[in-house]
């Protein structure tokens, strides 16, 4: 009986015949277990399950490159059934099952997977709904263009090649790479007792990161570099005797936290977005972290004003039909409630998950609830665990880049050795031909002579001093190499080659070319293959969205419709013109939309959302998207938790210093300090029945998500306007039958946020509402109306009496079927001014406040814009 044992234990010499016996050695159990166990942890971790650092590749991933690239299955050719690869593989260099191949294989060629194919596939490879493959002899493939780019200079001594599993191949060890693969498609694998979680990044953001170390994080090594090697390479052969000390040993000495300047997170196939900067740079700097995605969801208006939330990506490695069917699990639990329909609409074009919310349905949260139950929010827990020289080890970014780049060093220097080995020889055999062509007639006199070709190549080598392979080769000239023009030939490339083994030789004597040639090469990857980046990168926490840093502080205008489209645009886009002019088109709504709130802001600042219902959101400015002049811009749902008939009626802004600054007052740079520096203590707040409320704005410091109560509604009462005051201001309302009262802001005492309010004015017109509440701060500035047909005027606030609030007012302007009720009203209070007036067809015109004609209180004003008979004026800013 033959036993086998661990060979490294068992010496032959040892073993003693004994009997039955015979070959058997006594060995302890636990030591047995233990030393086989090892064995098997070491080669799943090694030969299965790990990554190369320098090529980023598994075994089995390497493999099935190399036999491709050896067969010939290249982007430029046809393509080959999967299973002659499959079968190739297997039978030649991994002795393992056919499937696991094929899986490997099949995931190289999934653009859900991989961020850069490696294989090109043509057939059904799988999809992101988790169907399996088609089989694989229905299957073809050949290499994709991104894997040429790791098997190339595999043909020029570049990588060391061993035997293959039974001596019969050799393959290589590692592929020569010319690009950090481990870190552009990531891996995944589960060894014995570890396991690597790296994700993929931006072929151009790494490119970039590499060149950026290259050029100002290099040092060397302390350890001189002997080149005295490089004048006993000869031939080819002379390369199997270097010693591997001839390569430079690169590291640099910048942080991590700079190299992210280049790479500012992973990019990962199927888009979806990242957030938290600082656990990017844990995941960066340690080489382990959590990476928390979220897939890119917009919450849209559909058919008959209901709104719908639609799932263009989802994160990574999140298979689309189990979220599809996760979501309908929780609506039929009713986990999520307020969802109608559910459809997967998913084409070539793209991915697309519709979700269709009923009428009374809160997208804002419903889609808040999708995040927290389902895979459309999943962390990515980084794990980055890779083979340095044949050892598992955790890497950092930094120490990524710095062994792709010293790998990349041996590569150029292998090649550049075997250009020189080749160089050289072809200079010998050059030297030959032109010692032959100088001594033409002698040599063809000494061939005739001679008795046979071997007689021949002693007698020239013995005349001329030749080496054997010079005279070999002189022999196996041909005779039209004797002409003129073809000796020119032979002299000009002798030339040619001692130039470029004098460049090849300063390469390897000069370890900074080396440097510019791995980056000139990487530029030119670059060029061919660079990409946009499929996933975006949010700098805060999932809770705090913040991008503040990443956002140029700029002034802008933001537009909000009657039915809450918003939008931002840049403040040059509206021109200068004069007063009763078309206007130009600055919006487009919908029927029956208009545009209701316009004015001016900073990127920076926060908006302050106050609803119809009394309640109050925040949002940051450059949350808002910035829109084309005439685009409808985006749903206000987007961005702020409203209930179904909930309206945005009034918007304040807020600075990062927490100073709020009233819509409606201008924010020029001269006006700064005035402006910005009132002390404001409340917020008045007016509805449109004439009902008046003031509140501290400390009340208002810590607006949740989900907004806050800002006044308690009477039935069928709305909030309309919400100003600041400093406590001692005049307040004026003005109503659209064209009465308005005037009364000082202390007839109205302060309370809470959750009380009601008391009244302002007493409408004479039960059908009259208040359209314009305004604080007056000075008797000589002046009250500007515009009626809903273009109309308006300016007149002095002194003409308006200060009365007691509650009471009906008095007349702001004679309104008539010309004229037509008045649409809005604004105090001006500084020279200088422009005027913006918007229909409800999105027209806008600009106005120079001078050409305001001034009028009494009883007058109806001129024309301000040209209106058509179905359009009316629907919002006025001052700016």
């Amino acid at each position: 009986m033959e036993i086998k044992n661990n060979q490294k234990q068992l010496n032959i010499d040892d073993i003693q015949e004994k009997g039955s016996n015979a070959g058997i050695r006594e060995r302890n159990i636990v030591d047995e277990m233990k030393m086989s166990y090892i064995n098997y942890s070491m080669s799943v971790i090694i030969a299965r399950a790990l990554p190369d650092v320098r090529d980023g590749l598994k075994p089995v991933q390497r493999r099935i490159l190399y036999a491709m690239f050896k067969s010939g299955y290249l982007p430029s050719k046809s393509y080959k059934k999967s299973a002659r690869t499959v079968g190739d593989v297997m039978g030649k260099y991994h002795p393992h099952g056919d499937l696991a191949i094929y899986d490997a294989m099949v995931r190289m060629a999934q653009n859900f997977n991989t961020r850069y194919l490696l294989i090109d596939g043509q057939g059904n490879f799988g999809s992101i709904d988790g169907d399996s493959p088609a089989a694989m002899r229905y299957t073809e493939a050949r290499l994709h263009r991104h894997a040429l780019e790791l098997v190339e200079d595999l043909d020029k001594s570049t990588v060391d090649f061993v035997s293959n599993y039974d001596g019969s191949y050799k393959e290589p060890y590692v592929l020569p790479a010319k690009l950090p693969n481990i870190l552009l498609n990531g891996a995944d694998g589960i060894a014995v007792g570890m396991a690597t979680k790296i994700p993929s990044h931006n072929i151009g953001e790494i490119i970039d990161a590499v060149n950026f170390i290259i050029k100002n994080g290099n040092k060397w090594k302390s350890r001189e570099i002997d080149n005295s090697y490089i004048k006993n390479i000869k031939t080819l052969a002379d390369l199997e005797k270097l010693s591997k000390d001839r390569f430079p040993e690169f590291e640099t000495d910048l942080e991590v936290e700079e190299i992210m300047t280049y790479i500012p997170g992973p990019d990962f196939p199927t888009g979806g977005i990242i957030y938290d900067r600082q656990e990017i740079l844990t995941a960066y700097a340690t080489g382990k972290g959590r990476i928390l995605m979220r897939g890119v969801a917009e919450i849209k208006e559909g058919k008959n004003s209901k709104y719908q939330i639609i799932i263009t990506e989802i994160p990574y490695q999140v298979n689309k039909a189990r979220l599809v069917a996760k979501i309908a699990e929780l609506v039929k639990t009713k986990k999520i409630e307020g969802i109608s329909d559910l459809r997967d609409e998913s084409n070539k074009e793209g991915l697309r998950i519709v979700i269709d919310i009923k009428r009374d349905g809160k997208p804002k949260t419903i889609l808040n609830k999708l995040y927290k139950f389902t895979e459309l929010q999943k962390a990515f827990n980084a794990n980055m665990i890779a083979l340095v020289d044949g050892e598992p080890k955790l890497l950092n970014l930094k120490k990524i880049l710095e062994l792709f780049i010293k790998h990349r060093q041996e590569i150029v220097t292998r090649r550049t050795e075997f250009n020189l080995a080749k160089s050289k020889e072809r200079e010998h055999i050059l030297e030959g031909l032109i010692i032959a062509l100088d001594n033409l007639d002698e040599i063809i006199s000494i061939i005739r002579k001679s008795k046979d070709g071997e007689a021949a190549k002693e007698n020239l080598i013995k005349k001329f001093k030749l080496t054997e392979i010079q005279a070999q080769a002189i022999l196996d000239m041909q005779l039209r190499r004797l002409a003129a023009l073809e000796r020119q030939k032979i002299e000009d490339e002798y030339k040619d080659i001692k130039k470029q083994i004098i460049d090849l030789i300063n390469i390897l004597e000069t370890p900074e070319r080396i440097l510019q040639i791995i980056s000139q090469e990487l530029n030119e990857i670059r060029n061919k293959f660079a990409d946009k980046r499929k996933t975006k990168v949010v700098k805060g926490k999932v809770d705090e969205f913040s991008e503040e840093d990443l956002i140029a502080k700029e002034d802008v205008i933001v537009t909000v419709s009657h039915d809450g489209y918003i939008k931002r645009l840049k403040t040059g886009i509206y021109t200068e013109q004069h007063r009763g002019g078309v206007g130009k088109k600055m919006m487009t709504t919908k029927e029956n939309d208009y545009v209701e709130h316009v004015f001016k802001c900073n990127t920076h600042d926060e908006i302050l959302f106050f609803t119809n219902k009394g309640r109050v959101f925040r949002e940051k400015v450059y949350n808002i998207k910035e829109s084309g002049r005439t685009a409808k811009g985006q749903a206000v749902i987007n961005l702020i938790d409203l209930s179904h008939d909930e309206l945005v009626t009034s918007i304040l802004t807020r600075d990062p210093k927490g100073q709020v600054i009233d819509e409606d007052i201008i924010q020029e740079e001269q006006l700064d300090t005035e402006n910005k520096g009132k002390n404001y203590k409340y917020l008045f707040m007016v509805t449109d029945r004439g009902t008046v409320k003031k509140t501290s704005l400390t009340e208002f410091e810590n607006i949740r998500n989900s907004g806050i109560i800002a006044i308690k509604l009477s039935a069928g009462d709305k909030l309309k306007w919400v100003r600041p005051t400093e406590g001692n201001n005049e307040i004026m309302l003005v109503t659209k039958n064209a009465r308005s009262i005037r009364f000082n802001e202390k007839d109205v005492r302060p309370t809470r946020r959750d009380t009601m309010g008391v009244r302002g004015i007493k409408f004479k017109n039960p059908e009259d509402e208040v359209i314009v509440a305004e604080i007056i701060r000075r008797e000589e500035d002046l009250l500007m109306i515009v009626s809903e047909k273009g109309f308006g005027k300016a007149t002095v606030l002194e003409q308006f009496p200060t009365q007691n609030r509650g009471g009906q007012g008095v007349y702001a302007a004679r309104i008539n079927d010309k004229t037509g009720n008045l649409a809005s009203a604004r105090v001006l209070d500084h020279p200088g001014l422009h005027l913006i007036i918007m229909s409800q067809h999105g027209q806008a015109v600009k106005i120079p406040t001078e050409d305001l004609p001034r009028r009494n209180r009883q007058t109806s004003g001129v024309r301000l814009m040209k209106l058509k008979s179905t359009d009316k004026v629907a919002a006025i800013a001052i700016i």
